[in-house]
C-alpha cells in the first residue's frame, strides 16, 4: 500500500476544474516533485492534502485512512506538513518559539500543567526545546546561536523559509509537502536547500513531495516527476523521460506554429 494514494481527485471552482480526474500515489521513502506551467492546479492539489480546501470529488487516502472531511490540525497529526509559497510564520515570535510551538500536536500536557507547571509539565517542554533545537542545526548556522532568540521577521527571505521547512519538521510528519522551497534564492543558497532537501529523506526520513519551478532542482532530487497542465496530470516518470515529453514541452512552451506551404 502506498503512504498517499490519491484516486479521481477533482476540484472545482464556479464551474472551471482546477484538478480533474487526477490519480496519484507516492511510496514510503519517495521524493516526487509536481512541476506544470502557472495555473496548472499544482497549489491547489496541495491544498486539497492539507485540508484547506475540499474536493468535489475523488478520495485521499494516507498511510491507510480517509483525510476527506478533516480540519487542517487534524491531518497535520496524522502526519502530513507543509509549507507555503508565500512564507507563513509567526512573525514576532523568536526562531525557537516558532518550532517549539508547530509541537503543540505532539504534546500530552495539558493547561493545567502548564499553570501549576508540574514537573511532567517541565520535562515536557524541556524535550520540545532540545527537539527544536536538534531541527534548527539541521541547517547548519543559520538559525542556531544567537539566531535561536531573534524574531522571525528579522531573519533574511532564505532564512525564513528555512524556517518554516524547520517548523513543518517539528510537527513529526511522515510526509512533507514542500511548496517551492527554493523560490526567491540566488543560485548558492539554492543549491544550498537542493542538498537539503535529499537529506530531509536520507537522514530524516520523510517521504517528500515538492512543488517547484526550478527545473535543476526538480532534476537533482526526483525520484519521479508528475507533470500537470490545466489540473490534468499529463507525464509522469524520470526526470529525464518528463523533460523531453513532447506534451510537456508544449504545455510550457505552447504548440509549435507550423509553416505554410
Amino acid at each position: 500500500m502506498s503512504l498517499l494514494e490519491i484516486n479521481n481527485l477533482q476540484v472545482t471552482f464556479g464551474g472551471l476544474d482546477a484538478l480533474s480526474n487526477l490519480d496519484f500515489s507516492i511510496e514510503e521513502g519517495e521524493i516526487v516533485s509536481v512541476i506544470g506551467p502557472n495555473g496548472a492546479g499544482k497549489t491547489t492539489f496541495f491544498n486539497t492534502i492539507s485540508g484547506m480546501i475540499p474536493p468535489t470529488s475523488g478520495e485521499i487516502i494516507f498511510n491507510g485512512e480517509s483525510v476527506l472531511g478533516l480540519d487542517p490540525n487534524q491531518i497535520t497529526e496524522m502526519g502530513i506538513a507543509r509549507t507555503f509559497q508565500n512564507v507563513r510564520l509567526f512573525p514576532n515570535m523568536t526562531v525557537l518559539e516558532n518550532v517549539m510551538v508547530s509541537q503543540h500536536c505532539r504534546t500530552s500536557q495539558l493547561v493545567m500543567g502548564a499553570l501549576f507547571q508540574t514537573k511532567a509539565f517541565k520535562q515536557e517542554e524541556k524535550e520540545i526545546r532540545e527537539r527544536s533545537e536538534e531541527i534548527l542545526s539541521f541547517f547548519g548556522t543559520r538559525l542556531i546561536g544567537y539566531r535561536l532568540d531573534q524574531p522571525a521577521f528579522a531573519l533574511s527571505y532564505a532564512n525564513r523559509r528555512r524556517l518554516e521547512i524547520a517548523r513543518a519538521m517539528a510537527t513529526q510528519p511522515r510526509l512533507l509537502l514542500l511548496d517551492e522551497p527554493v523560490a526567491g534564492m540566488n543560485p548558492i543558497e539554492t543549491a544550498e536547500l537542493t542538498g537539503l532537501i535529499s537529506r530531509l529523506r536520507d537522514e530524516w526520513g520523510f517521504t517528500i513531495v515538492i512543488i517547484e519551478h526550478d527545473m535543476k532542482v526538480v532534476r537533482d532530487v526526483s525520484d519521479r516527476v508528475v507533470v500537470l497542465d490545466h489540473g490534468v496530470p499529463i507525464a509522469q516518470g524520470a526526470y529525464d523521460e518528463v523533460s523531453t515529453n513532447p506534451d510537456v514541452i508544449e504545455a510550457y512552451l505552447g504548440r509549435p506554429v507550423e509553416a505554410k506551404s
